[in-house]
Protein backbone atom coordinates (compact mmCIF):
# COMPACT_ATOMS: atom_id res chain seq x y z
CA UNK A 1 0.00 0.00 0.00
CA UNK A 2 1.21 3.47 -1.24
CA UNK A 3 1.88 6.22 1.40
CA UNK A 4 -1.28 7.54 -0.60
CA UNK A 5 -3.48 4.91 -0.13
CA UNK A 6 -2.41 4.47 3.16
CA UNK A 7 -3.29 8.00 4.33
CA UNK A 8 -6.18 7.71 2.77
CA UNK A 9 -7.19 4.44 4.71
CA UNK A 10 -6.60 5.80 7.76
CA UNK A 11 -8.85 8.82 6.78
CA UNK A 12 -11.63 6.25 6.49
CA UNK A 13 -11.26 4.33 9.33
CA UNK A 14 -11.18 7.27 11.72
CA UNK A 15 -14.02 9.18 10.18
CA UNK A 16 -17.25 8.66 11.52
CA UNK A 17 -20.45 7.34 9.09
CA UNK A 18 -22.07 11.25 9.83
CA UNK A 19 -18.70 12.95 9.18
CA UNK A 20 -19.11 14.52 6.03
CA UNK A 21 -16.03 16.93 6.37
CA UNK A 22 -12.72 15.63 8.16
CA UNK A 23 -10.43 18.37 9.28
CA UNK A 24 -6.73 17.98 10.51
CA UNK A 25 -3.52 20.31 10.45
CA UNK A 26 -0.85 17.94 8.96
CA UNK A 27 1.94 20.55 9.12
CA UNK A 28 2.29 23.35 11.33
CA UNK A 29 0.13 26.52 9.64
CA UNK A 30 -1.10 24.44 7.38
CA UNK A 31 -5.33 23.61 7.48
CA UNK A 32 -6.32 20.47 5.72
CA UNK A 33 -10.15 19.59 4.76
CA UNK A 34 -11.19 15.66 3.27
CA UNK A 35 -14.70 15.88 1.82
CA UNK A 36 -15.62 12.63 3.17
CA UNK A 37 -18.85 10.66 1.45
CA UNK A 38 -16.55 8.55 -0.81
CA UNK A 39 -19.56 6.08 -0.70
CA UNK A 40 -21.18 8.98 -3.19
CA UNK A 41 -18.11 9.98 -4.71
CA UNK A 42 -18.00 12.98 -2.44
CA UNK A 43 -21.17 14.19 -4.15
CA UNK A 44 -21.90 17.93 -2.73
CA UNK A 45 -24.61 17.93 -0.95
CA UNK A 46 -26.05 19.68 1.60
CA UNK A 47 -24.22 18.67 4.53
CA UNK A 48 -20.94 18.77 3.04
CA UNK A 49 -21.69 21.95 1.10
CA UNK A 50 -22.43 23.20 4.58
CA UNK A 51 -19.50 21.70 6.46
CA UNK A 52 -17.19 22.72 3.92
CA UNK A 53 -17.99 26.23 3.80
CA UNK A 54 -17.93 27.04 7.45
CA UNK A 55 -14.50 25.13 7.91
CA UNK A 56 -13.28 27.23 5.23
CA UNK A 57 -14.67 30.51 7.18
CA UNK A 58 -13.04 29.15 10.46
CA UNK A 59 -9.66 28.04 9.02
CA UNK A 60 -9.69 32.16 7.27
CA UNK A 61 -10.40 33.57 10.81
CA UNK A 62 -7.34 31.69 12.56
CA UNK A 63 -4.52 33.56 12.34
CA UNK A 64 -2.72 30.49 12.97
CA UNK A 65 -3.61 29.23 9.62
CA UNK A 66 -1.34 30.25 6.48
CA UNK A 67 -2.71 27.47 3.91
CA UNK A 68 -5.79 25.46 3.69
CA UNK A 69 -6.02 22.18 1.38
CA UNK A 70 -8.71 20.67 0.30
CA UNK A 71 -8.92 17.06 -0.84
CA UNK A 72 -11.80 14.02 -1.43
CA UNK A 73 -11.40 10.84 0.51
CA UNK A 74 -11.79 7.33 -1.04
CA UNK A 75 -11.01 6.94 -4.89
CA UNK A 76 -11.72 10.80 -6.22
CA UNK A 77 -12.09 14.48 -5.37
CA UNK A 78 -15.71 14.85 -5.86
CA UNK A 79 -18.43 13.43 -8.91
CA UNK A 80 -20.16 17.23 -8.38
CA UNK A 81 -23.39 18.47 -6.54
CA UNK A 82 -25.37 15.44 -5.58
CA UNK A 83 -28.64 15.22 -8.12
CA UNK A 84 -30.05 12.84 -6.34
CA UNK A 85 -31.13 14.94 -3.05
CA UNK A 86 -32.83 17.95 -2.81
CA UNK A 87 -30.08 21.07 -2.76
CA UNK A 88 -30.52 24.21 -0.75
CA UNK A 89 -28.96 27.30 -0.35
CA UNK A 90 -27.55 26.36 3.08
CA UNK A 91 -23.92 28.54 2.60
CA UNK A 92 -25.66 31.75 2.07
CA UNK A 93 -29.64 32.77 1.73
CA UNK A 94 -30.65 34.15 -2.18
CA UNK A 95 -33.63 34.97 -2.86
CA UNK A 96 -35.62 32.03 -4.98
CA UNK A 97 -36.46 33.41 -8.01
CA UNK A 98 -35.32 31.66 -11.52
CA UNK A 99 -31.57 31.13 -11.88
CA UNK A 100 -31.08 31.64 -8.00
CA UNK A 101 -29.00 28.44 -7.62
CA UNK A 102 -26.54 29.36 -10.37
CA UNK A 103 -26.13 32.59 -8.95
CA UNK A 104 -25.74 31.55 -5.38
CA UNK A 105 -23.44 28.64 -5.55
CA UNK A 106 -21.29 31.05 -7.98
CA UNK A 107 -21.84 33.47 -4.84
CA UNK A 108 -20.07 31.02 -2.79
CA UNK A 109 -17.00 29.99 -4.86
CA UNK A 110 -16.13 33.78 -4.98
CA UNK A 111 -16.31 33.43 -1.58
CA UNK A 112 -13.38 31.26 -1.51
CA UNK A 113 -11.87 33.69 -4.15
CA UNK A 114 -12.14 36.83 -1.40
CA UNK A 115 -10.85 34.86 1.65
CA UNK A 116 -7.55 36.64 2.80
CA UNK A 117 -5.79 32.63 3.16
CA UNK A 118 -4.70 30.15 0.09
CA UNK A 119 -6.58 27.50 -0.45
CA UNK A 120 -4.66 24.77 -2.30
CA UNK A 121 -7.44 22.07 -4.46
CA UNK A 122 -5.91 18.58 -4.46
CA UNK A 123 -7.48 16.39 -7.25
CA UNK A 124 -7.62 12.68 -7.53
CA UNK A 125 -9.37 10.43 -9.52
CA UNK A 126 -13.36 11.92 -10.51
CA UNK A 127 -13.65 16.04 -10.67
CA UNK A 128 -16.19 16.61 -12.24
CA UNK A 129 -19.11 19.55 -12.70
CA UNK A 130 -19.53 20.76 -9.33
CA UNK A 131 -16.31 19.34 -7.98
CA UNK A 132 -14.69 21.22 -10.74
CA UNK A 133 -16.31 24.70 -9.76
CA UNK A 134 -14.74 23.84 -6.76
CA UNK A 135 -11.48 23.13 -7.83
CA UNK A 136 -11.25 26.51 -9.68
CA UNK A 137 -12.57 28.76 -6.81
CA UNK A 138 -9.35 27.64 -5.04
CA UNK A 139 -5.69 29.44 -5.70
CA UNK A 140 -3.75 26.42 -6.43
CA UNK A 141 -5.08 23.30 -8.06
CA UNK A 142 -2.60 20.09 -8.12
CA UNK A 143 -3.91 16.58 -9.56
CA UNK A 144 -2.91 13.08 -9.76
CA UNK A 145 -2.03 12.25 -13.45
CA UNK A 146 -4.55 9.66 -14.18
CA UNK A 147 -7.28 12.06 -12.53
CA UNK A 148 -10.49 12.46 -14.86
CA UNK A 149 -11.49 16.01 -14.97
CA UNK A 150 -14.95 17.57 -16.96
CA UNK A 151 -18.24 19.18 -16.67
CA UNK A 152 -20.49 16.33 -18.16
CA UNK A 153 -23.74 18.50 -17.72
CA UNK A 154 -23.01 20.09 -20.67
CA UNK A 155 -24.15 17.20 -22.79
CA UNK A 156 -28.14 17.03 -21.66
CA UNK A 157 -28.65 19.33 -19.02
CA UNK A 158 -26.74 22.91 -19.38
CA UNK A 159 -24.52 24.99 -19.38
CA UNK A 160 -21.88 25.13 -16.45
CA UNK A 161 -23.05 27.39 -13.10
CA UNK A 162 -19.66 28.74 -12.58
CA UNK A 163 -18.41 28.69 -16.42
CA UNK A 164 -14.11 28.32 -15.63
CA UNK A 165 -13.49 26.81 -19.22
CA UNK A 166 -13.03 29.26 -21.50
CA UNK A 167 -11.12 31.74 -18.38
CA UNK A 168 -8.56 28.39 -17.34
CA UNK A 169 -8.21 27.52 -20.73
CA UNK A 170 -8.57 29.59 -23.18
CA UNK A 171 -11.27 30.44 -26.24
CA UNK A 172 -10.47 26.76 -28.03
CA UNK A 173 -9.92 24.24 -25.25
CA UNK A 174 -12.80 25.63 -23.59
CA UNK A 175 -15.42 25.62 -26.44
CA UNK A 176 -14.06 22.51 -26.59
CA UNK A 177 -14.76 20.81 -23.16
CA UNK A 178 -18.27 23.15 -23.02
CA UNK A 179 -19.48 21.47 -26.73
CA UNK A 180 -18.35 17.82 -25.79
CA UNK A 181 -18.21 17.34 -21.97
CA UNK A 182 -15.18 14.97 -22.46
CA UNK A 183 -13.06 14.93 -19.74
CA UNK A 184 -9.54 15.41 -19.70
CA UNK A 185 -6.58 13.61 -17.60
CA UNK A 186 -4.18 15.51 -14.56
CA UNK A 187 -1.63 15.20 -17.20
CA UNK A 188 -4.13 17.30 -20.23
CA UNK A 189 -5.38 19.64 -17.17
CA UNK A 190 -1.87 21.21 -16.61
CA UNK A 191 -1.17 21.42 -20.17
CA UNK A 192 -4.45 23.19 -20.40
CA UNK A 193 -4.18 25.65 -17.80
CA UNK A 194 -6.93 24.82 -15.44
CA UNK A 195 -3.92 22.78 -13.01
CA UNK A 196 -0.56 23.80 -11.92
CA UNK A 197 0.90 20.71 -11.86
CA UNK A 198 0.36 16.82 -12.53
CA UNK A 199 1.92 13.80 -10.03
CA UNK A 200 1.76 10.39 -9.87
CA UNK A 201 -1.28 9.35 -7.52
CA UNK A 202 1.12 7.56 -4.54
CA UNK A 203 3.15 11.16 -4.46
CA UNK A 204 0.15 13.30 -4.13
CA UNK A 205 -0.03 13.88 -0.93
CA UNK A 206 3.35 14.63 -0.05
CA UNK A 207 4.30 17.27 -3.16
CA UNK A 208 0.91 19.66 -2.43
CA UNK A 209 1.80 19.29 1.76
CA UNK A 210 5.54 20.05 0.52
CA UNK A 211 3.61 23.28 -1.39
CA UNK A 212 1.57 24.10 1.20
CA UNK A 213 5.41 24.09 3.55
CA UNK A 214 6.69 26.65 1.04
CA UNK A 215 3.52 28.92 1.73
CA UNK A 216 3.44 28.67 4.82
CA UNK A 217 6.62 30.59 5.16
CA UNK A 218 5.21 33.60 4.20
CA UNK A 219 4.09 36.14 6.60
CA UNK A 220 0.16 35.69 6.67
CA UNK A 221 -0.69 39.06 5.71
CA UNK A 222 1.42 39.38 2.47
CA UNK A 223 -0.11 36.28 1.65
CA UNK A 224 -3.09 37.88 1.67
CA UNK A 225 -1.74 40.77 -0.91
CA UNK A 226 -0.17 38.39 -3.12
CA UNK A 227 -3.52 36.13 -3.67
CA UNK A 228 -5.20 39.68 -3.75
CA UNK A 229 -2.89 40.70 -6.37
CA UNK A 230 -3.38 38.06 -8.51
CA UNK A 231 -7.20 38.33 -8.43
CA UNK A 232 -7.07 41.91 -8.89
CA UNK A 233 -5.79 41.43 -12.10
CA UNK A 234 -8.18 38.70 -13.73
CA UNK A 235 -11.23 40.94 -12.49
CA UNK A 236 -9.95 43.47 -14.54
CA UNK A 237 -9.69 41.41 -17.28
CA UNK A 238 -13.55 41.09 -16.11
CA UNK A 239 -13.28 37.62 -14.92
CA UNK A 240 -15.75 37.86 -11.77
CA UNK A 241 -18.28 39.69 -14.36
CA UNK A 242 -18.15 37.12 -16.68
CA UNK A 243 -18.74 34.62 -14.39
CA UNK A 244 -21.70 36.02 -12.92
CA UNK A 245 -23.08 36.67 -16.68
CA UNK A 246 -22.91 33.55 -17.82
CA UNK A 247 -24.32 32.06 -14.63
CA UNK A 248 -27.30 33.49 -15.75
CA UNK A 249 -27.19 31.86 -19.36
CA UNK A 250 -26.89 28.69 -17.40
CA UNK A 251 -30.20 29.34 -15.57
CA UNK A 252 -31.74 28.99 -19.59
CA UNK A 253 -30.58 25.83 -19.80
CA UNK A 254 -33.26 24.63 -17.61
CA UNK A 255 -35.74 25.26 -19.76
CA UNK A 256 -35.05 23.89 -22.68
CA UNK A 257 -36.87 21.01 -24.07
CA UNK A 258 -33.52 18.56 -23.87
CA UNK A 259 -32.78 19.75 -20.27
CA UNK A 260 -36.45 18.91 -19.11
CA UNK A 261 -36.59 15.83 -20.57
CA UNK A 262 -33.54 14.66 -19.26
CA UNK A 263 -34.27 15.54 -15.72
CA UNK A 264 -37.77 13.91 -15.75
CA UNK A 265 -35.77 10.94 -16.25
CA UNK A 266 -34.22 11.22 -13.06
CA UNK A 267 -37.66 10.39 -11.32
CA UNK A 268 -38.67 8.00 -13.70
CA UNK A 269 -35.54 6.00 -14.38
CA UNK A 270 -32.95 7.43 -11.35
CA UNK A 271 -30.37 9.59 -11.26
CA UNK A 272 -27.49 6.81 -12.05
CA UNK A 273 -29.25 5.37 -14.83
CA UNK A 274 -30.31 8.44 -16.26
CA UNK A 275 -26.36 9.21 -15.93
CA UNK A 276 -25.44 6.34 -17.62
CA UNK A 277 -27.99 6.92 -20.37
CA UNK A 278 -26.23 10.52 -21.02
CA UNK A 279 -22.76 9.24 -21.12
CA UNK A 280 -23.12 5.41 -23.04
CA UNK A 281 -22.61 6.78 -26.58
CA UNK A 282 -19.58 8.43 -25.54
CA UNK A 283 -18.08 5.61 -23.82
CA UNK A 284 -16.95 7.17 -20.97
CA UNK A 285 -17.16 8.25 -17.25
CA UNK A 286 -19.61 5.81 -15.45
CA UNK A 287 -20.18 3.86 -19.11
CA UNK A 288 -16.42 3.72 -19.50
CA UNK A 289 -14.86 0.38 -19.72
CA UNK A 290 -11.51 0.40 -17.13
CA UNK A 291 -12.33 1.44 -13.66
CA UNK A 292 -12.29 4.61 -12.63
CA UNK A 293 -9.44 6.83 -11.92
CA UNK A 294 -7.80 6.68 -8.21
CA UNK A 295 -9.18 2.72 -8.03
CA UNK A 296 -7.28 -0.42 -8.32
Amino acid sequence: MSDHEADRHRSDQNSQPDEVLIVDNPRPHVRRLTLNRPHKRNALNDALRLALFEALREGDRDRDVSVMIVRGGGTCFSAGYDLGSTNHDVERSIAKVDGWWSRHVVNNWFEMWDMATPIIAQVHGYCLAGGTELATACDLVYVAEDAAIGYPPVRLMSPPDMQWQTWMMGLRRGMEALLTGDSMSGVEAVSSGFANRAYPLADLDGSVLAIADRIAKIPTDLLALNKRAAHRAMEAMGIRTGMRATAEIQALGFHQPASREYLASFAAKGVSAALSDRDRQFGDYRERDVPAPGTP
